[in-house]
């Protein structure tokens, strides 16, 4: 390998200064070049842990100099930028040089993990685009044939790789950017190779200025509701060995004391980055949050049954070598970050894009892929907790917001405990409930509950507090589809964070019948850009989830600082009545039996689709569950409608009125 990276790299080192290359691809080939011949000085420092010896303006130099093309107005003339590449190659040719490029910058977090094989892989995958752009006259077969070969060949060794720094403790070296750095010496948030910004520079500053007691209650926080999510559901935590902890760069002393207090339950943590067009892991701000829009589809030009059967064949076989540390793998523990500029994508027709056959294609890999790692990291077997706090770019408000934040992450269970069990109380008597909108919200659907046999004993609603999904704020059920319909409508909302306008959905037997938005003119625009980012290729979806949202205190800090359209939706979803189309809130754990706190069995798990799970499966799963909530202001009255006639109301006009509720309207 050494002497195949040698000889990669001197070939792609001559590139940069040759003048034979046709000039139409000269600077694309020769930007290239430069980028890669770049990352191998920061490869040969990472692997032996020489990047501490790089100054600190050094490592900003590096930082801009692998970033600032994608910021920006510098974006509109990037070789990763689809458009770009299609004006100066052509329609079909400039798709795949995106992608091409797109790719080389993969080598970034390759170079600064001191991934020599990765690196390696990149720079090999280069020479063979070179040489097709410089040899061959019908470069689109060329280059196409150079891609499918590349994902054909290498797919086994990628997905090993991420499978295994998703389980493997022994990749640490992410974890020893937490726990072994100076956190007072900024030179460490550039050892992980993502762009940063001033959002994760003041973060960290903020956040190592606080008292070490307030970081200890933060952190605590974060690991007691990931404990309390076994205790919850019943699950041994004993048995488990790791916790994936997720988080923004910039958190690095909460996550420091989280792992010391994972420590004492036993677990040793697995962080990881992806990074580039699909971050995930360790996150970061985007140079360019329209690149990874870009990009989402890129699988589009390789993507057929040949390459779907030996994904999977793949992802088992990597899947059953890992089986150990599968099975001692307790799940994620995320810290989720809010208040980035609010981003509107522009739907490019120069981007790849899937066919008909492909959007059902990749609908059924993503089901079956996440049946194999069901698997091996068993539903049952596993939890989660995901908390969220404010970054810099929310505002000069940032330290008052993140200090709200902090009050509302820990607000009294005991009292919420109180009031979601007076509610739950009144819809446990209904048949269905009937949500209305008011003012220009056309909220107008009534939501079918299950039928319970034993109410002494039994439960529709959740009674979710504040452990695996943190904060507190919500009681939830899993609706019957038959019957349930109407519209749901929200004038403005954030999901996933992209900007819907008038998002409108209509029900019919609880599955999506039509739906519209008003963020371009054209409504087969509107309908599209739906289609691929709620309904994720599917043509339709059922109502996986009901709930109320009950922090108030919530709602009110996004009020008071103007940040409603920020929140995330782990905390958008508690500040009104929500709806989430896709797979329910149980998926793939519908048979763990869980008990409300007042010790009633919790019933409603499962709706006419799970249910298909033992017969036809690919039926009863969607991967996918995106909560839709309207806010208290655009809320017009919540009424469950019982089984003998009559009428409890809940909400009227967006206030709560059934007794032992009238709290939650004036708790800050």
């Amino acid at each position: 390998m050494k002497e195949r990276y040698e000889l990669a790299y001197n070939r792609i080192h001559e590139i940069i200064s040759e003048t034979n290359i046709p000039e139409v691809y000269r600077a694309y080939c020769q930007e290239t070049a430069v980028l890669l011949t770049s990352l191998d000085q920061v490869l040969v420092l990472a692997e032996g842990d020489g990047l501490q010896t790089v100054s600190l303006e050094h490592l900003k130099t590096w930082n801009t100099q692998f970033y600032d093309p994608l910021r920006e107005d510098n974006y509109e003339k990037f070789y990763g930028n689809p458009r770009y590449c299609t004006e100066k190659f052509g329609e079909e040719q400039g798709k795949l040089m995106a992608y091409f490029y797109s790719r080389f910058r993969d080598g970034i977090l390759d170079a600064y993990g001191g991934d020599r094989e990765s690196l390696l892989l990149l720079m090999e995958l280069f020479l063979q685009v070179y040489t097709v752009l410089t040899t061959e006259e019908d470069q689109p077969r060329w280059l196409k044939e150079t891609l499918y070969y590349y994902v054909h060949d290498y797919d086994k060794y990628y997905t090993e790789k991420g499978i295994r720094r998703l389980l493997d403790p022994s990749l640490d070296r992410l974890v020893r950017i937490v726990t072994d750095s100076d956190l007072s010496d900024e030179k460490y948030l550039y050892y992980y190779g993502e762009n940063i910004t001033e959002n994760e520079i003041a973060t960290a500053r903020y956040i190592s200025s606080l008292p070490k007691e307030k970081i200890e209650k933060i952190a605590t926080t974060y690991t007691e509701g990931y404990r309390q999510g076994f205790v919850a559901a019943g699950i041994d935590l004993s048995k488990k060995k790791t916790v994936n902890i997720r988080y923004n760069i910039g958190f690095e002393a909460v996550v420091r004391e989280a792992v010391r207090q994972f420590a004492e339950m036993g677990l040793t943590p697995v962080i990881f980055m992806s990074g580039n067009t699909r971050p995930m892991g360790v996150s970061t701000t985007p140079a360019s949050k329209q690149y990874i829009y870009d990009h989402r589809f890129d699988d589009a030009l390789t993507l057929n049954h040949a390459i779907v059967k030996e994904k999977l064949s793949h992802a088992e076989e990597v899947f059953e070598t890992y089986k150990e540390l599968a099975y001692t793998f307790a799940g994620p523990a995320v810290i989720e970050i809010f208040g980035e500029k609010l981003f509107a994508p522009e739907t490019k027709s120069e981007s790849p894009s899937y066919t008909p056959e492909q959007q059902k294609l990749s609908v059924d890999y993503r089901r079956d892929y996440m049946l194999i790692q069901n698997r091996y990291i068993r539903e049952e077997e596993r939890s989660f907790t995901i908390i969220a706090f404010p970054i810099p770019e929310i505002g000069s408000d940032f330290e008052k917001i993140f200090d709200e934040t902090i009050k509302i992450n820990t607000l009294d269970m005991e009292l919420y405990r109180k009031v979601h069990q007076a509610i739950i109380d009144a819809l446990d008597q209904g048949e269905s409930v009937h949500v209305t909108g008011r003012g220009e919200n056309e909220t107008d659907i009534t939501v079918m509950l299950h039928e319970l046999k034993n109410p002494e004993k039994e439960t529709n609603f959740e009674n979710c507090l504040a452990d695996v999904n943190i904060p507190v704020g919500e009681v939830f059920t899993s609706p019957v589809l038959k019957g349930t319909n109407g519209v749901l409508h929200v004038t403005k909302v954030y999901l996933n964070q992209l900007r819907y306008e008038n998002l409108r959905m209509t029900f019919e037997d609880g599955m999506i019948k039509d739906y519209n938005c008003s963020n371009y003119k054209e409504d087969a625009e509107n309908r599209k850009y739906i289609k691929e980012n709620v309904l994720q290729n599917r043509d339709t979806l059922p109502m996986g989830e009901f709930a109320i949202g009950t922090n108030t205190t919530a709602y009110r800090m996004g009020r008071r600082f103007g940040i409603e359209a920020k929140l995330p939706i782990l905390i958008a979803e508690k500040t009104g009545p929500h709806f989430a189309v896709g797979d329910t809130c149980y998926s793939m754990s519908e048979d763990i039996v869980l008990h409300n706190p007042d010790g009633k069995e919790i019933i409603a798990k499962e709706n006419e689709c799970s249910a298909l799970r033992k017969t036809e499966i690919e039926k009863a799963y969607f991967n996918c569950h995106t909560d839709i909530t309207i806010p208290y202001d655009e809320l017009g009255d919540i009424v469950v409608n019982t089984r003998d006639g009559k009428e409890i109301t809940i909400i009227r006009e967006g206030r709560f009125v059934l007794e032992g509720t009238e709290i939650l309207n004036d708790m800050e």
